[in-house]
């Protein structure tokens, strides 16, 4: 979500959804967790969307292959 994020919940859930219409449709993981985070998403309203941090969390070692 956060590469697509554009600092709104109402921006992210557009971004989403026009990203979701170029899956093709082997892509039905992406598909899946588009669909499940598009509902939570809706579920929440701007207030509790501004408590959510959208940033990329790697763990150091998986980036180091260990």
């Amino acid at each position: 979500m956060c590469i697509y994020n554009t600092g709104t919940r109402q921006g992210l859930i557009d971004s989403l959804t026009d990203m979701r219409g170029y899956l093709e449709d082997d892509e039905t993981e992406l598909r899946d967790l588009t669909d499940s985070a598009l509902g939570k998403l809706e579920a929440m309203n701007d207030g509790d969307f501004e408590t959510l941090v959208l940033v990329p969390d790697f763990d150091e070692e998986e980036n180091n292959g260990e």
